[in-house]
């Protein structure tokens, strides 16, 4: 496994969903490599404190602005 690979697989491997053989893999590069051990931590870490604060709400006319935005983003992929 080299760093690209274990950046494609990041995400589930921090979620648990690996398989057995490329969980050893993924985890045998960690284990050589400290930059993808940093970046592991790191994301780790940011979901952690992500998961812990409170969602800010938005500011006035922003929700407007989204729907808005979208309906003309799919008006456009019907026409």
């Amino acid at each position: 496994m080299n760093c690209q690979e274990v950046v494609r697989w990041l995400t589930d491997y921090l979620d648990g969903e690996l398989d057995a053989t490329l969980l050893e893999t993924l985890e045998a590069h960690l284990r050589d490599c400290d930059d993808c051990r940093i970046v592991v931590d790191t994301t780790r870490k940011t979901i952690e404190l992500y998961c812990r604060c409170e969602p800010l709400p938005l500011p006035p006319g922003v929700r407007e602005r989204l729907d808005a935005a979208l309906a003309r983003r799919l008006s456009q992929r019907g026409a």
